[in-house]
């Protein structure tokens, strides 16, 4: 099956997409949209909820990242070995998601003024995820295999320490489990790659 993603020419959203299929060696083609483009085409017009990314799989579109995003840890296997695994995947996830939204917003701000409060924050927001790699099975967020979920947390985590160097120098755990994730062949290779140091994290915030 063909496997086609559309997105902007930035990290935004679509990373943790492009960062699944980089680290499963699945192949794929990108279509890069400009702002340009989206503003004078009529792609947004055609796209159900009027946003990218868009995702084909063979005969399947999907939008929304998340719906993307779980049905490829479906396709993929990175959704646990049984149903309390996905569902321990899930609550994790969620969790993540709950971090990326306060992210996501204060990137998005005109200034840095909510840029003190959110760092001042953000150890209570780690902590839980800090607690859980703590245990005796830390590799992975759950289980024993690499899931949905870890891929949502290192690239969150490595946007944060562009934010803020130091973000995670009172987690220890943390810090193994980035360096040990980042430090998988086919992961390693893209984060070093042109592609993506040169692709901003959300346009005008380049790393």
């Amino acid at each position: 099956m063909s496997l086609t993603l559309t997105y902007f020419p930035v990290r935004g959203r679509a990373e943790v997409i492009r960062v699944m299929l980089k680290d499963q060696g699945a192949e794929f083609d990108e279509k890069v949209i400009t702002m340009e483009m989206w503003k004078e085409s009529t792609l947004k017009a055609s796209c159900l909820f009027g946003q990218l990314p868009i995702f084909e799989d063979g005969d399947l579109t999907l939008y929304q990242t998340n719906a993307i995003r779980r049905h490829l840890a479906r396709k993929l296997g990175l959704y646990g070995k049984d149903q309390r695994e996905a569902a321990l995947i899930d609550m994790m996830d969620e969790a993540i998601q709950d971090l990326l939204n306060k992210y996501v917003k204060l990137m998005f701000e005109k200034d840095d003024s909510g840029k003190e409060g959110y760092l001042k924050a953000l150890p209570t927001d780690l902590k839980p995820f800090e607690k859980t790699l703590s245990g005796d099975k830390g590799s992975f967020l759950v289980g024993d295999k690499i899931s949905l979920a870890d891929y949502a947390l290192v690239i969150l985590l490595i946007h944060h320490q562009v934010l803020s160097p130091p973000c995670l120098h009172a987690f220890p755990s943390l810090q193994s489990y980035l360096k040990r994730l980042c430090a998988r062949p086919n992961l390693h290779a893209y984060f070093h790659s042109d592609d993506f140091k040169n692709r901003p994290i959300i346009p005008g915030k380049r790393t």
